[in-house]
């Protein structure tokens, strides 16, 4: 961490200083102060007293400061010439705490005339402008220069300590269109000077429209800059989601299908010269609990969702306040959904979005919303929900664990029987015929050869890679209860060190079955593979015996739990192995 001089408190720090946010009834603007300052409740304008507002605010544009007057029934641009700014919980204040204050409840959303809204909207745009608003603004930059300056030099002089031992072709930006990205951008461009640096897009296929738009504004913006984007063509939403059940706030499994897993391709095929990566990346500790305990820069990489990379987050102790501070003081353009109230831009229909979010989307993305509503509302009903519209309207389905009542469940689940005949040797259940691909899957236990086995009995014996000693025994096995079934032995395992049982190598060994008999292509096998070796394509998945090191971390639970993420987003209790 790097130790900086704060203007207003001149002390050293080594992480964040606390703000406060103040506000000056006579300038009319909300003030940025360290904890610490011993001015903190003296205007740096015009040097009046001022008080404390709140722990972070965020501006509030015209758009949708007209769409909160709609809601609370106050009479269109009554507050047009009035510093409007939210905070957090849907709380507007107007011209400070002491003022008029106003707040958008649960029920205010939910009872909401949606129809009604979208008509007052239309009948209302044209007359919005921006000219009271900008004065606003211009007080509120000049009101806290010491502020940005601070944010701008140590976020440049993190950013090029960061970089140092990185070749330019090395770095990269990773961009979603959103406020922390863009800002995450423009400060890289700028304290690196390399206007080719290269900035990776993950697009989601769930983007909302106005990100899409804001992207290709950027990319004609900025020329010189080299822009990849990184996207699954091969899964549609819908249909996983027909398949395994919609996404939740505890199974997450599109981040890794349409964002991690695609990103990580292009990184791979981008760098494929480096073994190592530094990206900057626009997390911030006061977005969640999760992210709070993030480190600035990803010095131990063995959790990394991308093994490749190196994370440094340059705005990591910047609040909502200073973004738009950075933003709106430097002119840098920006996502038009935070015009219209929006506080987050990643995918629309996120399990994790807020009510909030969810409700803008019924007014700015109406055929959207009743689409994916519907789908929610069929996928109840077919696991047996009976109040099924009211367990999606109420969120509950944000909370949904594992596969209960999907199909594809059943997949996760490994079905096994000890053999009788041959000591270490169980007979596993595959949903489907063995082929080179089944095989393939136990190259990282050692060197899988097909000579070397008893040829009569179709045996293929796995060696370990160091003293070509048969470790895995694996036939074909018929006359079973299962329609498809395999016979594994373990073998010779006293004779390795690296290797603690025969129960632990047929653990591993069960997780690879698992994945044979579940892989959805969700791509995070090739997340977590530091050299590159699984490679997901058509409906296969393939490890390339060359780049393999026989690691193991993609059958070792501490980084896959149960070898399979389909593990964590399918199983029911009575699936635990």
């Amino acid at each position: 961490m790097l130790e900086k001089i704060c203007p207003t408190c001149n002390e050293k720090t080594q992480e964040d200083i606390p703000v406060e946010i103040y506000w000056c009834d006579n300038c009319n603007v909300p003030i940025i102060r360290s904890a610490n300052d011993t001015n903190k409740h003296c205007c740096t304008l015009c040097k009046g007293k001022v008080y404390y507002l709140t722990v972070d605010l965020r501006p509030v544009f015209p758009e949708e400061r007209l769409l909160m007057e709609i809601i609370k029934n106050i009479e269109p641009f009554q507050h047009e010439k009035d510093a409007v700014w939210a905070a957090t919980g849907n709380k507007y204040y107007i011209n400070g705490l002491k003022n008029k204050k106003y707040f958008i409840s649960a029920k205010d959303m939910k009872f909401a005339d949606i129809d009604y809204i979208i008509k007052k909207l239309n009948e209302n745009k044209d007359r919005i402008n921006y000219s009271y608003f900008n004065k606003n603004i211009d007080n509120f930059i000049k009101a806290n220069k010491d502020r940005l300056d601070y944010l701008k030099n140590e976020a440049y002089n993190f950013i090029n300590e960061a970089r140092e031992g990185y070749a330019d072709q090395q770095i990269m930006v990773s961009f979603s269109g959103g406020k922390d990205s863009t800002v995450v951008s423009s400060l890289a461009l700028r304290a690196l000077g390399i206007p080719q640096i290269i900035h990776v897009f993950g697009d989601t296929t769930l983007e909302f429209p106005l990100t899409k738009e804001y992207v290709e504004r950027f990319r004609k913006n900025n020329r010189q800059t080299i822009f990849r984007t990184a996207v699954n063509a091969d899964q549609d939403f819908y249909e996983v989601c027909e398949d395994i059940g919609p996404p939740s706030r505890v199974m997450r499994w599109c981040c890794t299908m349409f964002k991690t897993g695609p990103i990580t391709r292009t990184i791979a095929s981008t760098f494929k010269r480096y073994s190592s990566i530094l990206t900057f990346y626009g997390v911030r500790k006061f977005e969640s609990a999760s992210r709070s305990k993030f480190e600035r820069i990803t010095k131990n990489n063995e959790h990394a969702k991308i093994q490749k990379q190196i994370v440094a987050s340059p705005i990591f102790f910047w609040k909502d306040i200073d973004l738009w501070l950075y933003m709106l003081a430097e002119k840098i353009d920006f996502n038009d959904a935070y015009r219209l109230g929006y506080d987050r831009v990643g995918c629309w229909c996120c399990p994790n979005n807020s009510e909030r979010s969810l409700f803008l989307s019924k007014i700015y993305m109406s055929e959207e919303a009743k689409k994916w509503r519907e789908y929610l509302i069929r996928f109840a009903k077919s696991i047996g929900k009976p109040d099924a519209e009211q367990y999606i309207d109420d969120g509950k389905w944000k909370a949904r664990q594992g596969g209960y009542g999907v199909d594809a469940a059943k997949d996760v689940k490994i079905n096994y029987n000890d053999c009788t005949t041959d000591e270490n040797a169980k007979i596993y259940k595959l949903n489907k015929e063995m082929d080179d691909n089944f095989y393939n899957m136990f190259l990282p236990f050692g060197i899988v050869s097909k000579e070397l086995g008893k040829k009569l009995i179709g045996e293929v014996l796995v060696l370990h890679q160091k003293t070509n000693i048969p470790i895995i025994s694996i036939q074909p096995y018929y006359g079973s209860e299962y329609v498809h079934a395999v016979k594994i032995q373990t073998l010779n395992v006293n004779k390795h060190k690296d290797i603690k049982n025969h129960d632990d190598l047929q653990r591993m060994i069960s997780y690879q079955i698992r994945k044979y008999n579940a892989c959805r292509k969700c791509l995070r096998c090739e997340s977590i593979c530091k050299f590159g070796a699984i490679k997901i394509t058509n409906n296969s998945y393939i490890i390339d015996k060359e780049k393999c090191k026989k690691c193991k971390m993609c059958v070792t639970a501490k980084y896959l739990d149960g070898g399979c993420m389909m593990y964590k987003y399918l199983f029911v209790s009575s699936n635990r192995a």
